[in-house]
């Protein structure tokens, strides 16, 4: 028995290029099920994307994130194909990225993008996705090439235990951390990155996606590496202390008197701070450890891709 396929497409405006995508994804994948989730679009978005043979859903609440809960909420299927719906993912890849989810058993496949125009790709954007690359992999052991790609293939136990929390388009790193977190078998493939065509407009912001971009580095340190966060501040809170606490300190050796009051407060309370963020660390740490093995089990209670066949 074949495996039911569905192809997620969230849209906001893209009246230009729906009907493209949707027909790309209809001739890549003729037996799958093509979803568009409209965002709020203020053009004719879904009449177009109804026109081209899509199954159309709306979504209210603004942002890239609150689409892809509920995708992944309402649909039912075996292998999730998720793109953008502005025709800059090459629908040709995705019959080999289903195929590699389910040859390898892997739970999720990244389109690693490969642009021949320049404008396709924000130099921003590529100075982020290294940067983003590189603390992933300090943090995890591993990462992935193109961390902010949106064009992937799921499987059912990834999508139906991934407690979607991003609002925007911090999604693809959260998803991304979601499978390097529990370990799940992953893998890459390249595509093609196309330009967007002529009428469509990238939703994007290079300086607000690089501020997002800092936050959820920080974010990320923040909830997975806690005792690293936490020590880094406590670190930082003690030095203070002890360098305000060595004049105090020869000063009492030479005379016995402690003569800055205010200092020597400022010193023991920066002291009491560098403790209290060691253990907030070490209580995060095993709350982290905790909530890992939960979302682990929710993951472990779905079959793998392919499980059911004979």
């Amino acid at each position: 028995m074949s495996p039911k396929i569905a192809v997620l497409l969230p849209c906001y405006n893209e009246e230009a290029a729906i009907a493209q995508t949707v027909a790309g994804f209809r001739a890549a994948l003729p037996d799958a099920v093509i979803y568009v989730f409209d965002n709020n679009s203020a053009d004719r978005t879904v009449e177009v994307a109804r026109g081209a043979g899509a199954i159309v859903r709306a979504e209210r609440m603004q942002g890239k994130g609150n689409v892809v809960r509920r995708m992944f909420a309402d649909i039912d299927a075996d292998i999730y194909v998720m793109a953008d719906g502005d025709a800059t993912y090459d629908p040709e890849s995705a019959p080999a990225m289903v195929a590699r989810l389910v040859d390898d058993g892997l739970d999720m496949v990244v389109g690693t993008r490969v642009h021949e125009a320049a404008e396709a790709y924000r130099r921003g954007h590529v100075l982020g996705n290294r940067m983003m690359t590189g603390i992933l992999a300090k943090l995890f052991g591993r990462s992935f090439t193109d961390i902010f790609s949106g064009y992937r293939v799921f499987s059912r136990r990834f999508v139906k235990s991934f407690p979607v929390l991003s609002e925007g388009f911090e999604i693809e790193t959260e998803m991304s951390v979601h499978a390097l977190e529990l370990k799940m078998p992953v893998g890459e493939l390249e595509t093609r990155y196309f330009a967007r065509g002529e009428g469509s407009e990238s939703k994007l912001s290079t300086y607000g996606d690089g501020f997002r971009i800092g936050r959820t580095i920080v974010t990320l340190y923040r909830i997975e590496k806690p005792m690293l966060f936490f020590g880094i501040i406590a670190a930082a809170f003690a030095l203070l202390s002890v360098i305000l606490a060595i004049p105090l300190g020869v000063t009492y050796a030479e005379t016995g008197l402690v003569p800055r009051f205010p200092t020597a407060i400022l010193a023991t309370g920066l002291m009491i701070l560098a403790f209290l963020n060691l253990f907030a660390g070490l209580i995060l740490d095993t709350v982290v450890r905790g909530r890992r093995e939960v979302r682990r089990l929710a993951y472990l209670s779905f079959p793998a891709v392919g499980a059911h066949s004979p």
